[in-house]
């Protein structure tokens, strides 16, 4: 029985050495790549028309969950949520109302808002709306809910049909639209409505 050689050793050390780097490596990894996609960002593919033109079907968002577990979601943000009918479902809509404000859209679609005494907050300016849609609405929002429109208001199905989301359904708002590569940019709609 002959000794292993040296050559012999150092490969069996070298296989080994490697392995746990390799293991190492995917460890650190998935330490670092699990919490991020779990608590701070995720992906989201943009599925109807509902907020065209700021977003077209199929455009590939990355959206930030942090920001909302940090604070609250704003008048003016698109946020990414969870439908109250089916919360295996995602949608992505405009924030217009927030919590203890009453909502008010006319028979032309323009949008008003109201606080709990009554007192006029503001009219929104919606640049960004295609197709307003008209119609009698007046809704009171509780402590912990928000009301939702897409800025294709003839082509959304949103607050109007299925009432407000409560806070709790709120997941994030888009960080970054990589798709398609001629649309790429760091805050897709972003918008901040005036106060009066």
């Amino acid at each position: 029985m002959t000794e292993p050689t040296i050559t012999e050793s150092l490969k069996k050390h070298s296989f080994r050495q490697e392995a746990w780097e390799t293991l190492r490596f995917i460890l650190i990894a998935l330490i670092i790549v699990v919490p991020i996609r779990l608590f701070i960002v995720q992906p989201f593919i943009v599925s109807g028309a509902s907020m065209d033109p700021t977003f077209k079907n199929g455009q590939y968002l990355i959206v930030d969950e942090l920001s909302y577990n940090l604070g609250n979601p704003a008048r003016g943000d698109v946020a990414i949520f969870k439908y109250p009918k089916n919360t295996k479902q995602y949608f992505i809509k405009r924030v217009v109302g927030l919590p203890r404000e009453t909502v008010h859209i006319d028979e032309q679609g323009k949008v008003s808002i109201t606080d709990a005494e009554g007192k006029l907050i503001t009219n929104l300016q919606e640049p960004y709306i295609k197709y307003p849609l008209g119609g009698y609405l007046e809704r009171r929002l509780g402590a912990d809910e928000y009301f939702m429109l897409g800025d294709n208001r003839a082509g959304s199905f949103d607050s109007r049909a299925w009432g407000p989301v409560p806070r709790n359904l709120i997941v994030g708002k888009p960080f970054l639209r990589l798709f398609p590569f001629t649309a790429i940019n760091v805050l897709p709609g972003e918008f901040r409505q005036q106060q009066l």
